[in-house]
């Protein structure tokens, strides 16, 4: 796996080639980016949301979007939507179904093209969550995190980040695989930029339509 630290100036060196022109980077500017990108794939996306929204209430039923608690900028708990993946099934003694047992077809072709992610666009509005950032973890890892992880915490949480790009989309990690996608996270908070968010989302859109073309 290469250096973090490499990639990231290397992709800031890339931002700096487009255009020519010095970004003044502040979290203002950031939540003006936010606001922007955001207003404009809700309304792009309007068809896309129409969709995936009915295909998920005949797949899975109503509602079709679901809240979880996820810790925001400081660890404060918000409620993040997203579209739901999973069937509500029990066994026939009553026990609930693992994860998997409820994941429909449909709900694990939403979460490899992070179409389920759609939702959170509405976070971003509401000045929730950021569209570039380190993603949300469950709220029992915040009592987990040493002082230089919980730093993860210092600014809003992000529809997609650092270690999103470099291959740590998943919710479920390892141990290895936890402590990797921190260090990305802190990594992206030490170089942070807005050409490196930019080139963050560029990135994403490309993996997003390569997982989206295996199907």
């Amino acid at each position: 796996m290469r250096d973090p630290v490499e990639e990231l100036h290397e992709a800031a060196t890339l931002m700096a080639r487009i255009g020519g022109v010095q970004a003044v980077d502040s979290p203002t500017l950031k939540r003006a980016l936010d606001l922007l990108v955001a207003s404009l794939c809700l309304i792009a996306l309007s068809p896309a949301f129409l969709v995936v929204g009915l295909m998920v209430m005949v797949d899975v039923g109503n509602p079709v979007l679901f809240a979880q608690q996820r810790p925001g900028k400081d660890g404060k708990l918000f409620r993040m939507y997203k579209f739901r993946t999973m069937r509500d099934m029990a066994a026939p003694d009553g026990r609930q179904l693992s994860d998997s047992e409820r994941l429909t077809k449909l709900g694990r072709f939403l979460r490899s093209t992070s179409l389920d992610e759609l939702p959170e666009l509405i976070n971003v509005l509401l000045g929730h969550m950021s569209i570039v950032g380190p993603r949300p973890l469950l709220p029992q890892y915040l009592d987990r995190y040493t002082p230089e992880q919980a730093r993860r915490h210092d600014v809003k949480p992000g529809i997609t980040g650092w270690a999103q790009v470099n291959g740590y989309r998943g919710e479920t990690e390892t141990l290895d695989k936890m402590q990797a996608r921190i260090d990305y996270d802190l990594e992206y908070l030490r170089n942070w930029s807005l050409r490196l968010d930019i080139y963050i989302i560029f990135r994403t859109v490309l993996l997003v339509f390569k997982d989206a073309s295996a199907y």
